[in-house]
């Protein structure tokens, strides 16, 4: 009995050295900054930025920034705004890795704000903005009032445009010379690294040779290169990774939306992913979106010559039976019409399959009078138990690779899906490991070093819920449908989604990476 009084008697002593300690801190803190703030966040369960236990502590944000993080004696504090958050996770903002969208028609950005996402990445799959310099393009887009957080990359494909590169397989001295020129000018101005889309036009032209020139300018600003790797065929998958590794040498590379196509099951998932975590001393990466449908450009079905620079409608009239021949095989190969949704043009939302049926003619015919061009769709091509164990690994990150206007759930749902299904649903990732993805390491491989945690000094981007309530709302029949179940989104802490309404506010920025 003794003992346990003893032991009851040091607990209370402990708890009152700490109430003493943390009064004296926040006594500190109010004399040195004043009582006033503009937002008190009090009665949550805070992910402090590491893949540990929730912590119940107040948040205090002063000028957009965390300035306060602990104890609160809320007598000696005046805040502007008060949110209490019983009973609610608070969360570091989502930080999307791969995004797409135009802020010039969009600056909003509501669909990632409805699913907790503060930051996106532009300028992927090799393509961004053609201002050069590229600083045109962020001080115009620094003049919208923007929902979101916004970083860019300097597309390879774009460098190959502007550069006039385009189509050649081996870049001349000049053009080669050009393209540095241009990646060093936009890393100068404040992009986070490359983007290549090996697998579009003009990216696919591209010899290993240049991109190790290239992936040298971007490790001589510390930057990183996110791929869209060659060929995402199960066959060819592995030689892509193998082939944006090389580029490790150089600089931190990342394998964008990583998937396998044709691939099965969770053993060939753990095959591919050690590919990521093999090769000694190099910062390789990758993300992933939850969804096991890709949507792009129904060109990824055509042969490449019947793509830029050859002209289609010669090729059409020229090769018109070998054209055909190759759509049919390659259709059926990504799993048959019905697993190609078309999401564009005046076949929006009927598959291949339909069409043939209501048209009654081979669905290859179709696609030749699309044209490589002509639309764009959703393929149904991908395993989930592949995807989702790809997802729980160490080295990856959540991405939506979406948009406001692509016909996608994902651009809508990819952040909330995590939550309802792999966390609450599954069980497949506990709530810190999916916020830690979803935020914390993607600021950490991306080069964010102002925000992704919540600790003293970050801006004050942070999402506020309760697990149990965050719906996907999104389907393929319904793509735009918001997320639901974010009580209250803060970005530069100001509220822009206030008990699940959004506000007025529109306090979003451009990032610009500082060498």
């Amino acid at each position: 009995m003794r003992s346990i009084i003893q032991l009851l008697a040091l607990f209370l002593l402990f708890s009152s050295c700490q109430n003493s300690t943390d009064s004296q801190a926040f006594q500190s803190f109010v004399d040195q900054n004043g009582p006033q703030v503009d937002l008190w966040i009090t009665n949550g369960q805070v992910f402090s930025g590491l893949q540990a236990p929730l912590e119940n502590i107040d948040l205090l944000i002063k000028d957009g920034t965390i300035v306060y993080k602990g104890w609160v004696d809320s007598s000696l504090l005046q805040p502007a705004q008060i949110i209490d958050a019983a009973g609610a996770v608070v969360s570091p903002g989502f930080i999307d890795p791969h995004a797409h969208g135009n802020p010039m028609r969009t600056p909003e950005f509501d669909n990632f704000l409805a699913m907790g996402v503060t930051t996106i990445f532009l300028g992927q799959d090799g393509s961004s903005p053609s201002n050069d310099p590229l600083s045109q393009w962020m001080d115009k887009v620094d003049s919208l009032a923007l929902g979101v957080n916004i970083a860019t990359f300097v597309g390879h494909g774009s460098l190959r445009r502007i550069s006039g590169v385009n189509f050649d397989s081996v870049p001349s001295a000049e053009g080669m010379q050009k393209m540095e020129q241009l990646l060093e000018s936009g890393l100068k101005d404040g992009a986070y690294g490359m983007s290549m889309g090996l697998e579009y036009n003009p990216g696919s032209f591209a010899q290993t040779d240049e991109l190790n020139r290239l992936a040298r300018v971007v490790g001589q600003y510390d930057g990183l290169i996110t791929s869209h790797v060659r060929n995402e065929d199960d066959d060819a998958l592995e030689a892509s990774i193998k082939e944006l590794i090389q580029q490790a040498e150089f600089c931190p590379v990342n394998v964008s939306h990583m998937k396998s196509v044709y691939g099965k099951g969770s053993k060939r998932a753990e095959e591919l992913l050690q590919l990521l975590h093999t090769p000694a001393n190099y910062r390789i990466t990758a993300d992933v979106y939850p969804y096991t449908a890709s949507f792009t450009g129904i060109g990824i079905v055509f042969p490449d010559w019947a793509k830029g620079p050859n002209n289609y409608e010669q090729v059409k009239k020229q090769r018109r039976r070998e054209l055909l021949d190759f759509l049919r095989a390659k259709v059926m190969a990504r799993n048959g019409p019905e697993a190609t949704l078309l999401g564009t043009g005046d076949y929006r939302g009927k598959t291949l399959a339909q069409l043939s049926k209501e048209q009654n003619r081979p669905f290859e015919e179709i696609l030749l009078d699309i044209g490589p061009r002509g639309a764009s769709g959703a393929y149904f091509v991908m395993d989930e138990a592949l995807q989702n164990r790809l997802i729980r690994d160490s080295l990856v990150m959540i991405c939506s690779d979406g948009s406001p206007t692509m016909n996608h759930p994902r651009g809508y749902g990819s952040f909330s899906k995590i939550i309802e299904e792999m966390v609450v649903r599954d069980s497949l990732l506990t709530l810190p490991e999916a916020i830690y993805k979803m935020s914390v390491q993607t600021a950490r491989v991306y080069g964010l070093t102002d925000r992704g945690g919540l600790s003293v000094g970050k801006k004050a981007d942070i999402v506020i819920f309760q697990p149990e309530e965050v719906k996907a709302k999104a389907a393929f029949s319904s793509p735009h449908t918001l997320s639901e179940g974010f009580h209250y989104v803060v970005v530069n802490g100001e509220t822009t989604i206030d008990k699940g309404v959004r506000t007025n506010a529109q306090n979003g920025t451009v990032l610009r990476k500082s060498y």
